[in-house]
């Protein structure tokens, strides 16, 4: 009799990393420990070394050169963290994709879990979400929570209140995030508008097991209104419509002071309401124009069609230099 040969699922952990020294070896060797506890399933790591000015690359360098499965993307430059899931995502050769954060806020406990739960339950993606923000500023909490808010209201992609980036993804939902190739990516807008079928599972907020964040309040602000750019038009149809009601109110005050100048017959005394006037006007088109240009400024990156990112080195470059090194 022929004996049939079961294959073992491989899961590939994409990590992005951008100045992780203090962090990397406390999240590989975490995460080594839990993935013990998947029995039937083998792991590949797929490092992101996103430009890093610290020791991130050297670390990455002696850990594929120790570990069969740990591969690593070496930027040219800083892309982003957005061009570096993105391209974890294109290089992971797994049948099962994660997403983490090498700062250990995504719980590395949770992957047994959202394994039996992607294989049992029918599902193509298994995501996370955090059920407080226990740790944050709060001035930065408010925000995150009125980004979502509005972001919601004015898009047709629903994207979770307090979801994160680490998620469980079949292949398949992978190859259909890889098809949106656009230069200007907001990945949980992404995630939701491929579709595909995806349950949360929820966590309390987890603070990073060592280093500094390298998001600051600006960063995530920018990143918001890119996210809200990149999957609603509402903005456009704002600024269209303060457009309008500013003219109207122009020309109602106007007619209000020309009532005024024929009654009283006193035309020095409309000098302020009209720069009032001017300025409001002034401001209002100033303010529409910078959301038009916002639009206009997404498309003229766009249509450059620039690569996402730009690799500078590879672990099979390593492994060759090694390899060249030992024949001299």
């Amino acid at each position: 009799m022929e004996m049939i040969q079961l294959t073992r699922d491989l899961i590939s952990i994409v990590v992005p990393c951008y100045n992780e020294k203090d962090v990397l070896m406390l999240f590989f060797n975490e995460v080594e420990s839990v993935i013990k506890k998947i029995k039937d399933a083998e792991i590949e790591y797929v490092f992101i070394n996103d430009g890093s000015k610290d020791g991130t690359l050297e670390i990455l360098r002696n850990l594929s050169l120790k570990n069969n499965n740990v591969r690593y993307l070496s930027f040219s430059r800083n892309f982003g963290k957005e061009a570096a899931i993105f391209a974890g995502l294109e290089h992971a050769s797994g049948d099962y994709i994660v997403i983490m954060d090498a700062d250990l806020q995504d719980p590395p406990d949770l992957l047994p879990v959202m394994y039996q739960a992607i294989k049992k339950d029918d599902y193509d993606c298994i995501g996370t979400r955090r059920t407080d923000r226990v740790g944050e500023p709060p001035i930065r909490s408010f925000f995150a929570k009125q980004f979502y808010r509005i972001i919601n209201k004015i898009s047709d992609t629903e994207i979770v209140d307090g979801a994160r980036d680490y998620r469980f993804m079949t292949k398949q939902m992978v190859d259909a995030v890889l098809e949106v190739r656009e230069y200007n990516r907001f990945s949980k807008g992404i995630f939701s508008w491929v579709g595909f079928k995806t349950k949360y599972i929820e966590y309390e907020n987890k603070n990073r097991a060592a280093g500094e964040t390298s998001w600051s309040f600006w960063d995530l602000l920018k990143y918001s209104l890119d996210g809200i750019v990149s999957f609603s038009d509402a903005p456009l149809s704002f600024a269209s419509l303060v457009g309008l009601l500013s003219f109207i109110v122009a020309i109602m005050t106007a007619l209000a002071i020309s009532v005024r100048t024929l009654i009283f017959d006193n035309p020095t005394s409309g000098w302020t309401s009209l720069v009032v006037i001017v300025m409001g006007i002034g401001g209002l088109q100033l303010f529409c124009l910078g959301i038009v240009g916002k639009y206009l400024g997404k498309t003229f990156l766009e249509s450059k069609n620039r690569p996402i990112y730009i690799l500078k080195e590879t672990e099979k470059d390593i492994k060759v230099t090694m390899q060249n090194n030992k024949r001299i």
